[in-house]
């Protein structure tokens, strides 16, 4: 049947063709209306069932949907859970399916093991020996969800938020928001039919407004958990850099994964400074050493570049392993910001994350036009870094790090003070879970 399609649109003329789709279109915003008209009724009943149980001292189901290991941004908010009697805490790791199996194998895995390295009560979704996926509504039943991504088709579909209309779902963004793709970033049916949609701040708040279809009433502001444990402006936490030698500046590489402009935001210069970041590492050997923080998705985007490929690939980040004065850094990355001294990068979250450690960043330029992909609060954020255009503003940034010259020092205080504090004196981790039991045990 499918095949049929397929033919009668290849043999269609574009003049029949274009009406069709736009009556498609029209039925899906009408269908996604509907749904998004009738879920806070859902959500209302949900609530209701969910409050009689606690009255009855029955334990509260929350589900973690966690994907990638090095964007989990829930582990304050699972503790305080963990350490509430009223909750059952439960991180279900989810299939990534949009980059192939063995990519999802090696995810999940990795993401596996970050959690029962933690202690956490965690489960797989998928039996690879059965080649068969949990099923999560009957076997886990949980009462709350909390997820980590918001797009269709990244994970396996059966965990998409649409298989979940009846149970109340949460979320706080995948990373610190800055990029100015407000569609894809407030108005997704997912954003709409969240029971809570956890934000960072007044001005992201403001977006949801102006752009979701559900005006952001469902929005709470909380700050952002991910920066929770962050500390600023001093080396402090578990010092996991290579070299015990504290005299080197300790100095984070962060390149983004948008090699090949595919969400049409093109930050990275990673194809640019590659090997002269590699370089730069042992022109200053004996001044600093680097991490190598890329984008966990740029890995699997230089598998398939015409010009890199798995070989290529596999041996430039070895060589970041091996470097005397160089390291490869690809999963949790609390401790790593913690105890560096600055970063270098061009990726969207960590142009705000970073600025909750107080120290100077360096955000590299990959063409003039770059401010205009950032929303409000990321072009505020991007003028509290220095800005590189080509080798010699980076290797004048380097010498600046090593000097201690830092004239931005005070306007990242005043900004950090102003937009990054959460709200109601408490950690973000703290807002959401105070949120969460105030809707359930306080009415």
């Amino acid at each position: 049947m499918s095949n049929m399609k397929e033919m009668i649109r290849d043999v269609l003329p574009e003049w029949v063709k274009k009406p069709l789709r736009s009556i498609r279109l029209k039925q899906v915003q009408l269908a996604e209306y509907l749904i998004i008209y009738a879920q806070p009724k859902r959500h209302r009943k949900a609530l209701e069932k969910l409050r009689t149980k606690a009255h009855k001292k029955v334990k509260i189901k929350v589900a973690f949907f966690a994907i990638h290991s090095s964007v989990w941004k829930y582990d304050g908010i699972y503790k305080l859970m963990e350490q509430d009697l009223r909750f059952d805490p439960i991180v279900v790791v989810c299939p990534v399916v949009n980059y192939g199996k063995e990519n999802m194998l090696t995810e999940m895995g990795k993401t596996y093991t970050l959690f029962k390295s933690k202690g956490y009560n965690v489960v797989k979704t998928y039996n690879e020996e059965e080649d068969t996926y949990l099923d999560v509504k009957k076997e886990i039943a949980p009462d709350i969800i909390f997820f980590t991504n918001p797009y269709r088709g990244l994970i396996e579909d059966g965990y998409y938020i649409t298989n979940f209309k009846d149970t109340l779902t949460c979320y706080t963004q995948y990373s610190f928001n800055v990029v100015n793709i407000n569609q894809v970033m407030y108005d997704q049916l997912f954003h709409n039919i969240l029971w809570k949609a956890y934000y960072e701040t007044e001005i992201h708040e403001k977006i949801a407004k102006e752009y979701a279809r559900n005006k952001g009433k469902n929005v709470v502001i909380t700050g952002y958990p991910g920066v929770d444990r962050f500390i600023y402006g001093v080396r402090s936490g578990i010092d996991i850099w290579k070299n015990p030698d504290e005299s080197l500046k300790r100095i984070i590489w962060a390149p983004h994964h948008t090699i090949d402009n595919r969400e049409n935001l093109n930050y990275s210069n990673f194809l640019r400074y590659h090997q002269f970041m590699l370089d730069l590492a042992e022109k200053y050997r004996d001044r600093i050493q680097i991490a190598f923080k890329p984008h966990p998705l740029l890995k699997v985007k230089l598998y398939s570049h015409k010009e890199w490929g798995r070989e290529r690939v596999d041996y430039y980040y070895r060589q970041w392993e091996e470097l005397e004065n160089g390291q490869l850094e690809s999963d949790d990355y609390v401790d790593l910001f913690n105890t560096s001294d600055a970063m270098i990068l061009d990726s969207g979250s960590f142009t705000a994350e970073y600025l909750c450690c107080g120290k100077p960043s360096l955000f590299t330029f990959s063409d003039l036009n770059v401010r205009e992909r950032f929303n409000e609060f990321g072009k505020l954020a991007l003028e509290q870094h220095y800005h590189a255009y080509n080798e010699n503003d980076i290797l004048a940034y380097i010498n600046r790090v090593c000097d201690e010259e830092d004239i931005k020092k005070n306007d990242r205080k005043e900004f950090y003070n102003k937009y990054l504090i959460p709200p109601n004196g408490k950690s973000a981790s703290e807002n959401i879970y105070e949120d969460i039991c105030k809707s359930l045990f306080i009415f």
